[in-house]
């Protein structure tokens, strides 16, 4: 007897050794399939604190803006990276970026000759700035690009509006007087409305940063557009696997409107559709 109770004592150790061994290995298990801290990979995102409606302090002491919630989006849908913004003067974002002190910039960017040279872009822009004719709001003569004729037009000398107006009067006899500026003091508004040029080149989202005597913009665009501005991230020439992940994440975001919702909380407007979609509507 004394045996049977012995044999039957070890055989319940034994079953609840064995159920215990179940259940640790059922529940491996399930935690191998959520992804591990180890399988998080953390993405230092520069970006700036004084650019407004894009990266900037509020009221509260939060860093907010476009770029930044854009951002904090992204973070949400790429489960395999945890995105940390880190804030630092405009100036030295590149330099971080090539420092590898950061990851990728978000910081309205756009890509140009010796950028490109240097760092990746991802291809699906977050922003798009459509340029037109900008002239004084109370203008009612001027009402597209080829109202231009024998006006003088204000630009960068370097700038893509620049080459723009150059190709357009390789095309057109030299139409336009271009007054290329001399980066001084920045007086647009008052050089259009003392009459010493009569129009630029610019975006709607540019000339909220041209307010007149109301506090609101000084100058306003006429005409279709003309050049297409991409917004993208920058990032290292060796970081093509996080483009094309931001890619992806702005894309869904593009398609369940999320994007478009941003943009005209923080811009004021919907500056995700490009030049084709807007000559399509």
């Amino acid at each position: 007897m004394k045996k049977l109770v012995l044999f039957a004592a070890v055989l319940v150790v034994i079953l609840v050794v064995a159920g215990c061994g179940s259940n640790n290995s059922n529940n491996g298990k399930e935690q191998s399939n959520k992804p591990g801290k180890e399988e998080v990979k953390k993405i230092i995102v520069g970006t700036g604190t004084l650019f407004p409606n894009v990266c900037f302090i509020d009221e509260n002491g939060k860093l907010t803006g476009f770029d930044v919630e854009l951002v904090r989006e992204l973070d949400k849908l790429l489960p395999e990276y945890e995105f940390e913004l880190q804030t630092m003067e405009f100036a030295n974002l590149l330099l971080s970026l090539e420092t590898n002190k950061i990851d990728f910039i978000a910081h309205q960017m756009e890509k140009n000759p010796e950028r490109e040279e240097k760092f990746l872009f991802n291809k699906v822009p977050y922003s798009i700035f459509l340029t037109k004719v900008a002239v004084d709001k109370a203008n009612d003569t001027i009402k597209s690009v080829d109202d231009l004729k024998d006006k003088k037009v204000l630009t960068g000398a370097t700038s893509n509006q620049a080459y723009f107006l150059e190709q357009y009067n390789k095309e057109h006899n030299n139409a336009i007087k271009i007054v290329y500026s001399s980066g001084a003091a920045n007086d647009l508004v008052s050089q259009i409305q003392t009459g010493r040029v009569d129009a630029t080149l610019s975006t709607d989202f540019a000339l909220n940063f041209y307010p007149g005597a109301d506090g609101k913009p000084a100058l306003k665009t006429v005409g279709e557009p003309l050049i297409q501005s991409d917004v993208l991230f920058v990032l290292s020439k060796n970081n093509q696997v996080l483009a094309d992940k931001l890619d992806e994440g702005i894309t869904a975001l593009k398609q369940n409107g999320t994007l478009s919702k941003l943009s005209v909380q923080w811009l004021g407007e919907d500056f995700t559709k490009s030049l084709d979609e807007v000559k399509a509507k």
